[in-house]
């Protein structure tokens, strides 16, 4: 049986609480359209007293043990693992995926938080040699100071996990601008923090009007960096945001991942592997593949077996064991699918499956092939972020891969192929931050996750993710 669903408050220096206005805004469940709680609604006043609330978590943050701040973490994530069922249950009510997904999203955010805490003893500065004698110099590695976090609501809990963990085991402080309209995962997420006992102001958690939120966070002066995940229209005001205030920040914005299909692709490994891909968490992933390159003497048997594959998907309200596929998140991506459909087949694409909304309550979508799609559709220039393949052929792999980088994204690709040589080719000439070959997307902690060209730039994975959030001091020092 799932919990109940429960109001969400504000984390405002350790406590729990309402917004100064009693402000609230409802929570619908994707899946039924019913409203099943309130999240509390920050005015400026709840904005003033967190940003207090993160200065003063800093100042004991930063000069908290890396071996301290580890163990935190380590608590931390303890807690996440042991109370995976109920998170995930509470992610399925606001976010529709199916629950072994949920549990799936927590379970990796326990592994994450791990590999950033023990990553935390190993921040080292270097001795630099000196010209004289009587000099040392050193680089010294400093927290840049409290971070704001502004996250989306398709992975709720591991989009906040990547920032959190990098932020804390550097010794920042952390005010999140969490999702509204999937509230409760990241609350109980920020209570595992708050029951490891990380100190009163280090961490924080606001929701409320995006707009409004960024535009007085960003400028402020206790932030002094910024980390955001979502489309790339709001990444670019944002990052021009925070240039216009010297802000550092990361950019993990919108993609439109290319799958090319090579000759000599095993297709049966090709259609597992990018078909479930494409239709987790039904599509609403940056870094989804979308736009399949097949090559022509592939494209029938690839068709037929993609086609076989997601008509075997089971589409329902994902607390139900068999679902496979929950509902999209909100009415604007139904909306959003049924234009990317029409726009298709009126630029001359064919629809194979899918194209229709699937009972009578809920954001369900049936899962979406066009098949012989023309570079001027939509679909095709456009991340649709839902679940729909929208396929074309090539003759030669240089042609598939000119494809791939015709658009100003970069953040994810993948590519099939047996061949070494092909191999290599894709990865000396596919323009992303991610490539995947012969496999679904692995994002594991200790490797780079972050795009190019207008998918951002920074990285939330890896040693590089950590490098943001700290600031080299040299220190020369004479001997008197």
């Amino acid at each position: 049986m799932s919990p109940a669903y429960p109001d969400t408050q504000l984390l405002i220096d350790g406590q729990w609480q309402d917004a100064a206005g009693g402000k609230k805004i409802p929570v619908h469940n994707p899946a039924t359209g019913a409203v099943i709680g309130h999240v509390a609604h920050a005015s400026k006043a709840d904005l003033d007293r967190a940003l207090a609330a993160a200065a003063k978590g800093f100042a004991i943050w930063k000069h908290t043990s890396a071996h301290d701040r580890q163990a935190a973490m380590r608590r931390a994530a303890a807690l996440l693992k042991e109370r995976a069922d109920t998170i995930a249950a509470l992610l399925t009510q606001e976010q529709g995926k199916p629950l072994a997904e949920a549990k799936g999203e927590v379970l990796a955010g326990v592994g994450i938080i791990e590999w950033f805490a023990d990553e935390a003893l190993r921040l080292y500065g270097r001795i630099v040699p000196a010209r004289r004698g009587d000099v040392q110099q050193l680089v010294i590695k400093e927290p840049v100071g409290p971070v704001a976090a502004f996250t989306p609501w398709n992975f709720p809990v591991n989009q906040i996990v990547r920032k959190i963990s990098a932020a804390l085991a550097t010794g920042c402080s952390f005010l999140c601008k969490a999702p509204e309209e999937t509230p409760a995962s990241p609350a109980a997420l920020f209570q595992c923090f708050v029951d490891a006992g990380v100190p009163a102001g280090v961490i924080g958690l606001v929701y409320g009007d995006p707009h409004e939120i960024s535009s007085y966070l960003i400028p402020h002066p206790v932030i002094r960096k910024i980390t955001f995940t979502g489309s790339t229209p709001v990444g670019k005001q944002l990052a021009a945001l925070a240039g216009a205030h010297m802000k550092r920040c990361t950019m993990e914005l919108g993609g439109h991942a290319p799958v090319i299909v090579a000759e000599d692709a095993d297709v049966e490994l090709a259609v597992k592997s990018a078909g479930a891909a494409k239709l987790r968490n039904a599509g609403q992933v940056c870094i989804s593949p979308t736009r399949f390159l097949v090559h022509q003497s592939l494209q029938q048997q690839f068709t037929e077996q993609v086609v076989a594959y997601f008509a075997s998907i089971k589409v329902g309200n994902g607390l139900e064991a068999d679902s496979k596929m929950g509902p999209l998140a909100n009415p604007r991506r139904v909306t959003a699918m049924q234009s990317l459909v029409a726009n298709a087949q009126d630029k001359g694409a064919k629809l194979l499956m899918g194209g229709q909304t699937l009972g009578d309550a809920g954001n369900f979508y049936a899962p979406t092939i066009l098949a012989d799609v023309p570079l001027d559709a939509e679909v095709f220039n456009n991340e649709p972020f839902g679940p729909m393949i929208a396929m074309r052929s090539f003759d030669k792999l240089e042609e598939a891969i000119a494809e791939a980088n015709r658009l100003p994204y970069g953040l994810a690709a993948y590519a099939f192929t047996a061949s070494l040589k092909n191999a290599h080719l894709l990865s000396q000439h596919v323009e992303s931050g991610m490539l995947w070959i012969n496999q679904p997307a692995v994002a594991s902690a200790e490797m780079p996750f972050g795009g190019v060209k207008d998918s951002g730039y920074g990285s939330e994975g890896g040693t590089e993710a950590l490098e943001a959030y700290l600031i080299p001091k040299a220190v020369s020092i004479a001997m008197v």
